[in-house]
């Protein structure tokens, strides 16, 4: 009972709290909706792209990859740091100079309109089959082994429980995406942040102590030393982890689109009041991942020491942990939390795909001359579709081997080719249109089939996946430098400044940019056997 409670007064705690802070903002206008009002301050970005980011396919996933693979799945938080300083370094500042609101906008400003079409597609396609599907279905499944929902519903088939908690969830998170714009998402993603982030580090405190026998966290770490010494080793290798020069290849490039061209991510920075507010946002983000690895990472590997004989799936692993550690008054608090980072993502995802479908394919094919009261309307019809879609394709994803595994698979068929079209867009002036419409396509092509044909375990051609999707990322970049000069634009592209916002940088950008990253290397150094 005590589990239902603090969940039930903290989830409605946070809800009042957004609404009243965001009682009056304006959500009738594509601005206003999609990016509120571009009037985010670094705060509010920092916490939204923290927690639009932890949701239950990190909680859950990261975990259970750490359960199975170890330590050196921290890259995944680790080397996302590094990538938020090319954000905010380079990316950020010519996204918030072309004043677009989508990626695919700005694709359309520098290839052209198929360019852009094929852009939107392709992230539409993903995020309803991919994203958005397992956003609810970690969520439905951490909820499931945390709260002990057979029990409290009294459903003992899994399958049947597992699709009416994914149900309960998607209709919650269709309530909060149709009556808000981006700022009262934001605003919600802070206050379950904070929330989650004291959850989060209260379990691995929790952990490491039972580990070492309520003896402190330092007794436990000896212990996890002690006897998995193996499971410790940030540099992985090719038969345990995630090698060590893969962080240079498909790590390096999955991380790069996720914080830097990623529409669901960086719509975040797209309302920032400035470009200095941004890059400050940007930059606390990545302070903030450098925690990361204390509660995605290292309650995986106490799991792993306490319950791996048991035979859980390595998706249950953290589910368990929380059930069986925390004290049921606080297993509540971190279940409305965890609800928070549900619908965060399931919001942020939805979001995005009302502004991708609206911006993109509505104002371009479907209703060019519509309103922007139309075109508002038009989103909020298409995300009830979309999250109903996902609703019921959800339940299919059980039986991975790890969540967060399949999740990065999925995810490089679509960033690898959308990110090489955007470098070379940004960094070469003449690369043609049609050439990025048809590395694309090429990319989504070869990855695919590298895939789902020709991988063996985590090998694609003799090469490890990740080394795989380099490769195909040079390809591309090296076919749109050719085409770029066998085929050149007629003009040279040049970016316009279509924006009102101040564009001054921020003072200390560069500088907290290199102290990020000395600490990543010094906690790879440090961490390294």
């Amino acid at each position: 009972m005590l589990t239902v409670t603090s969940f039930i007064l903290f989830t409605a705690f946070a809800a009042v709290l957004t609404w009243w802070i965001t009682r009056r903002d304006e959500t009738s206008s594509s601005d206003g909706f999609f990016l509120g009002g571009r009037s985010l301050t670094f705060p509010i970005i920092a916490g939204s792209l923290l927690l639009t980011n932890l949701s239950t396919e990190q909680m859950v996933g990261l975990n259970g990859a750490a359960f199975k693979d170890g330590l050196s799945v921290m890259a995944w938080e680790v080397v996302a740091v590094i990538a938020l300083v090319f954000m905010a370094l380079f990316f950020l500042p010519k996204f918030l100079r072309s004043g677009i609101t989508t990626v695919p906008q700005f694709l359309e400003q520098r290839y052209g309109s198929l360019t852009q079409t094929i852009a939107n597609s392709i992230f539409l396609l993903a995020y309803a089959l991919i994203l958005i599907p397992l956003v609810l279905y970690t969520g439905a499944r951490g909820l499931i082994d945390m709260m002990d929902l057979a029990t409290l519903t009294g459903i003992e088939n899994d399958t049947v429980l597992l699709r009416f908690t994914t149900i309960l969830i998607g209709v919650a998170g269709l309530l909060y995406s149709r009556f808000g714009g981006l700022r009262t998402l934001a605003v919600l993603d802070t206050i379950n942040g904070i929330g989650l982030l004291i959850g989060g580090f209260t379990i691995a405190w929790l952990a490491l102590n039972a580990v070492g026998g309520n003896e402190g966290i330092g007794a436990g770490w000896t212990v996890l030393n002690e006897k998995h010494p193996e499971r410790l080793d940030s540099t992985g290798s090719n038969d345990f982890g995630l090698p060590f020069g893969t962080l240079f290849t498909g790590v390096a490039l999955l991380n790069l689109f996720y914080w830097c061209t990623n529409q669901q991510i960086i719509q975040r920075t797209f309302g920032a009041s400035s470009l200095a507010e941004g890059q400050k946002g940007v930059l606390l983000t990545g302070g903030l991942k450098l925690l990361g690895p204390l509660y995605l990472v290292l309650p995986g590997l106490v799991a792993y020491h306490l319950y791996a004989s048991e035979g859980i799936s390595n998706d249950q692993a953290y589910g368990t942990l929380v059930s069986r550690l925390l004290p049921d008054h606080l297993t509540g608090f971190f279940a409305a939390v965890m609800v928070g980072a549900i619908l965060s993502s399931f919001n942020a995802a939805l979001n995005s795909t009302s502004a991708l479908f609206s911006l993109g394919l509505y104002k371009h094919h479907i209703n060019p001359g519509g309103s922007e009261e139309e075109t508002v309307k038009a989103a909020k019809l298409f995300v009830i579709a979309i999250a109903i879609a996902a609703m019921i394709g959800a339940p299919f994803l059980a039986g991975q081997d790890t969540i967060f595994g399949y999740l990065q698979d999925m995810n490089s068929i679509y960033f690898i080719p959308i990110f090489a079209v955007v470098v070379v867009g940004m960094l070469n002036r003449f690369a043609p249109g049609s050439a990025a419409s048809i590395a694309m396509i090429a990319g989504v092509v070869a990855l695919a089939f590298g895939l789902f044909i020709l991988k063996e375990g985590d090998f694609i051609l003799g090469v490890h996946k990740f080394h795989y999707m380099g490769w195909v990322f040079a390809g591309l970049v090296v076919y749109l430098l050719v085409m770029s000069k066998a085929s050149p634009r007629s003009t040279p592209w040049k970016i316009e400044t279509r924006t009102t916002i101040d564009m001054t940088p921020w003072n200390g950008a560069k500088w907290a940019s290199l102290v990020l990253v000395i600490i990543v290397i010094a906690i790879y150094v440090a961490f390294s056997k």
